[in-house]
């Protein structure tokens, strides 16, 4: 599981005045091989790989090169030298490199490469140095120094790969044509009628150098421009390199089998790399980011933060809670703990059970014999008799305990436990949903559960052969990369580049990713117009509202009294059993405080501007949360404040909190709580209303008016891994 070690990469592309010629409507051959580069970058970048890598041209109108002497290795230039790759390196690729005047042999800059990764890897560390060569062959190609390159190619361990605009089996016929299967599939994209005589030669030179280099996967080395860029499309994953987690495995207190564990699944975040910058500059320099800590008075007196400290909201009080007081509370244990409590049936644990977001394997322990035989037979144990060990697991003495399952995991090449987290009991939720068994409408007929079974076969996304076994997979998960990263890494990518451009619109690719695979988008059409003939859908309207007598007899006429409907609130008897069933209420509290108000206030001698004070304050609380929920409450402790205002002539009282709690709600940017006043209507009380107030219906609209906003004009804004090659990324 050691992680391979870094790259060095040559990315050697053509640049002679022949890559630049293209049909009509065609991207030249040259655009399309800085596009290849360009994805292979890419991915290299976002997946933070350790490889480095050089850019050689071959075909430039100058000549910079080590090797170059008289009329020996012209026209070919190092243009970049083995280094770490990077944003430069991307906008090098697409506005650096301009086609050249003039052309060379690609066996040349073959040559000029190995020299390159000769020298600049001399007494460093690479697993694996490689070249890519990026041409259409039409420049003169001279085979004298073939056998030389072939044979140091072999002796230094560098590898090749060739790039070109035509699938390398598209020539003359000869040599061998047998090409590679991904060849075949882009056999119609450049007709061989379009290739030149020199073209011929150079597919002829590069078979020969294939097929010398590896006999029977030569060609398999050979890629077409078109290919590339659809295997090149997604970013490459970042890879990680295996932490080792040793541990004893404990059962009981006289078995320990020494262990070592990896996380073998976990969920992939995006770093945080978003920093704030100047808008103008982009320099993260010019912006200070500066805390200052103010008691809420008027004068906003500032508190050192040695004077602060952290407090925890317990319902509608403040805990006080330092630092000590913290770290006394962490649950402590002795160290880092994997301790077997006990067996159980694998059949107890059910699926729905697992939970956390990591997968570790255990392992026995690296040469250690004994852990070894002792771990082997324990898995085998558990794996015959169909158990599985409830573990404690504690990553180290600082982390809290959890309770996980260790299932048995045995593969033809290693053995190990798969632990899974398990839940608490406060980790469970518990949902009672009636039955649809006991229901006879919901019993569905044969007919019904024929045709969702048949839906269900046609949904089917693994094939079988007759005998059960698999034998393809049209979806796999676990090859598919995350859309959100790779949306993010074409964004960056894109702003880099164009600061000032609108994002582009998401790749069809990525929106194709977690589509229904085509093969079974057609299987199920059929059985999916049966499920919806048998289960149809009918457009159920609105009942019509049950009439009374009275309300079909009434007396139209707008001169007659209407008759108000009795309110069940009103009731006195409502409040009397509230009081029995809730105790005798001395104050507002913050659990029902609208209902703890309108029983407060309606006590004989009740003080209802020391009670409405009660409830101001805790609306002032749930304001300070800042939460819907609490946002919700608070509206209806407004809701029934007002009510009560109302009925016991208390108008100026409410009248006056309103308009006070507009202003702190301005003050303390609370737009979204006013917004939900707006839209429920309340308002200051009228005297439509109430007698004893002075404010007109016009006024009571106007104060829930949002205030016009002047116009300001506002700044402009601006919009690890190893890889061993190109093809090896191309083929993950």
């Amino acid at each position: 599981m050691a992680r391979s070690g870094k790259a060095a990469i040559v990315l050697c592309l053509d640049v002679g005045f022949t890559m630049s010629y293209s049909a009509s409507g065609e991207e030249s051959s040259l655009e399309q091989a800085k596009k290849v580069m360009t994805k292979f970058v890419q991915r290299q970048v976002f997946a933070e790989s350790k490889d480095e890598v050089a850019v050689v041209l071959f075909g430039t109108g100058g000549t910079r090169n080590a090797l170059a002497s008289g009329d020996q290795y012209q026209n070919i230039t190092v243009h970049r030298s083995l280094m770490l790759p990077d944003f430069d390196l991307l906008e090098d690729i697409q506005d650096g490199i301009k086609p050249g005047s003039e052309q060379a042999d690609f066996l040349d800059a073959i040559i000029v490469c190995m020299d390159l990764l000769q020298k600049e890897t001399l007494g460093k560390k690479y697993e694996k140095r490689h070249i890519e060569l990026f041409t259409d062959l039409s420049s003169p190609v001279s085979e004298d120094q073939l056998e030389i390159i072939i044979a140091n190619l072999k002796k230094t361990g560098i590898s090749i790969q060739f790039f070109l605009p035509f699938p390398v089996d598209v020539g003359d016929g000869g040599g061998d044509t047998s090409a590679s299967v991904h060849s075949q599939t882009h056999r119609n994209s450049f007709p061989s009628k379009g290739l030149t005589e020199q073209q011929k030669e150079g597919i002829v030179v590069v078979r020969k150098l294939m097929h010398t280099l590896d006999e029977e996967g030569g060609l398999e080395e050979v890629y077409t421009f078109r290919e590339s860029l659809e295997r090149l499309s997604m970013f490459k994953k970042i890879e990680r390199r295996p932490m080792a987690w040793p541990c004893q495995l404990t059962i009981g207190s006289n078995l320990s089998i020494r262990i070592v564990a990896y996380k073998s699944i976990t969920e992939e975040k995006v770093k945080k790399m978003w920093t704030v910058v100047d808008a103008k500059t982009h320099r993260k320099d010019d912006v200070q980011k500066e805390t200052v800590y103010c008691l809420n008075d008027d004068d906003e007196t500032e508190v050192q933060k040695d004077d602060t400290i952290q407090g925890f909201r317990y319902g509608s009080d403040i805990v006080p809670f330092s630092k000590e007081d913290e770290e006394q509370m962490k649950y402590k244990t002795e160290a880092k703990c994997f301790s077997v409590l006990g067996f159980s049936r694998s059949s107890q644990i059910q699926r729905h059970y697992y939970m956390g977001n990591q997968v570790l394997k255990v392992f026995a322990a690296k040469d250690d014999e004994n852990a070894a035989v002792a771990f082997s037979a324990l898995v085998h144990a558990l794996d015959e008799l169909k158990l599985v060990a409830i573990v404690r697991y504690a990553y180290d003495r600082r982390c809290n305990p959890q309770i996980g399952v260790a299932f048995p995991y045995i593969k033809d090449t290693y053995e190990c436990l798969i632990y899974v987290q398990l839940p608490y009991v406060e980790d469970l939720r518990q949902y009672i949903f009636s039955s649809l068994k006991n229901n006879k409408k919901c019993i569905p007929t044969a007919d019904q559960l024929s045709a969702v079974d048949s839906l269900i076969d046609s949904m089917n996304l693994v094939s079988e052969d007759d005998d059960g076994e698999t034998f393809e997979d049209l979806f796999k998960p676990s090859k598919i990369p995350n859309p959100h990263f790779q949306r993010l890494y074409q964004c960056l990518q894109h702003k880099a580049f164009h600061p000032n451009k609108p994002l582009p619109p998401i790749e069809q690719h990525l929106l194709e990713m977690l589509e229904m695979p085509c093969v079974v988008k057609e299987r199920c059409q059929a059985p999916l117009e049966k499920v919806k003939a048998l289960f149809p859908l009918k457009e159920v309207g609105k009942k019509k509202e049950e009439k009374t007598a009275q309300d079909i007899f009434k007396d139209n006429s707008e001169d007659g009294p209407k008759l108000k409907k009795p309110k069940i609130e009103d009731e006195e008897d409502i409040f009397s059993i509230m009081k029995l069933a809730e105790g005798n209420v001395t104050s507002v509290g913050s659990v029902n405080p609208a209902e703890d108000f309108r029983i407060l206030v309606r006590q004989k001698n009740a003080d209802f501007k020391d009670v409405s004070q009660q409830l101001i304050t805790r609306i002032d609380q749930f304001l300070e949360n800042k939460g819907s929920q609490y946002y919700m409450k608070g509206i209806n402790c407004i809701r029934v404040f007002r009510e009560e205002a109302i009925k016991l002539s208390k108008v100026q009282c409410f009248n006056d909190f309103l308009q006070a709690l507009k202003s702190k709600v301005e003050d303390k940017a609370l737009a979204d709580f006013w917004e939900i006043i707006i839209q429920d209507r309340i308002s200051l009380i009228t005297k439509d209303e109430a007698e004893g107030s002075l404010v007109t219906s016009e006024e009571a609209e106007k104060f829930l008016a949002p205030k016009e906003k002047k116009n300001e004009t506002l700044p402009p804004t601006d919009e690890g891994g190893d890889v061993d090659d190109l093809v090896s990324t191309v083929k993950t």
